[in-house]
């Protein structure tokens, strides 16, 4: 099962617009992705309630995995979205 941790730049954390940013990208990854906080439970990353319930502050470690998906497109989903999380995406334009 492909994993990523990687630490949450936004200064909001996953709250509101860097949130909506990210569910946006996790639901245009041709792979299921899901989110959690160490051993908690993991919450589907396309699903914007779902994030939000995970009350992600900034500097918090998350991981990001596929389940059962494997391959290069669950690898490049995981390295997309890994990616994203690791720059403030409060400093970013809306369209950015």
């Amino acid at each position: 099962m492909p994993e990523r941790t990687v630490t949450v730049a936004s200064t909001s954390g996953l709250h509101a617009r860097p949130a909506a940013m990210f569910v946006k990208a996790a639901a245009a990854q041709p792979v299921p992705v899901k989110l959690r906080i160490g051993d908690g439970p993991a919450a589907d990353a396309r699903s914007i309630l779902a994030v939000l319930a995970l009350r992600v502050e900034h500097g918090t470690a998350v991981t990001l995995s596929t389940g059962t998906e494997d391959g290069p497109a669950a690898h490049e989903a995981l390295n997309t979205l890994a990616d994203l999380l690791s720059r403030d995406l409060d400093a970013e334009p809306a369209n950015g």
